[in-house]
């Protein structure tokens, strides 16, 4: 099995902390996408990273990695057993992938006017600063399970920083910022991170 893995990316890291999580022996090959072979590339129909290889199996969506590496290797357990827990918590993924992720992107490409990045950063602030009131009910996201959903979630938070976004101190926010300490002090988060991505603490 073997991961082609995007040094400094956010889809990318989601699938490595499932690796870590679940030590997974696997070999983790970090390249940058614009430096990846075209033999490489030219598995995913997109010609982006991460890129699963595991035997005869090519996959190029990061959300179909991470639920077949939950099911191949199903401990510790990375979606709930029953089934409407489970359609919470892909409703969920569902929303950070549709809705936050192409504002990271954006944030990330950074190739809008500084008003229209502007507008992103507090659009994107806003809508994570909604979700601080569920870590006071739950230890993660949505559930008292280390979830897909904090594997999606946690990069992010990750990157906030890097991002121009930081995380006001207030009474409102306090469960979300204890709940992002307590990810980036995982084992698997610290595990999944690259050389690149560990550099981003210093604007923590």
């Amino acid at each position: 099995m073997i991961l082609y893995s995007d040094r400094d990316d956010h889809y990318s890291q989601r699938v490595r902390i499932v690796f870590a999580e679940k030590d997974i022996s696997a070999e983790i090959k970090e390249v940058i996408a614009e430096e990846a072979p075209d033999d490489i590339l030219s598995i995913s129909p997109y010609h982006k990273l991460p890129i699963l290889i595991d035997r005869d199996l090519a996959i190029h969506d990061p959300s179909v990695m991470m639920e077949y590496l939950d099911e191949r290797f199903p401990h510790p357990p990375l979606l709930p057993v029953y089934p409407i827990a489970r359609a919470n918590c892909r409703t969920l993924i569902l929303r950070i992938d549709r809705e936050w992720c192409p504002m990271v992107d954006s944030l990330i490409a950074g190739d809008k006017s500084e008003k229209e990045l502007m507008k992103i950063r507090e659009e994107l602030l806003h809508e994570i600063s909604s979700v601080a009131p569920t870590f006071k009910e739950f230890k993660f996201f949505m559930s008292e399970e280390f979830t897909l959903v904090d594997c999606f979630f946690a990069p992010i938070l990750w990157r906030l920083p890097s991002l121009g976004i930081k995380l006001p101190v207030s009474r409102h926010l306090k469960p979300l910022i204890d709940y992002q300490n307590s990810i980036f002090e995982r084992p698997g988060f610290l595990d999944s991170l690259s050389s690149i991505e560990r550099d981003l603490k210093s604007s923590q």
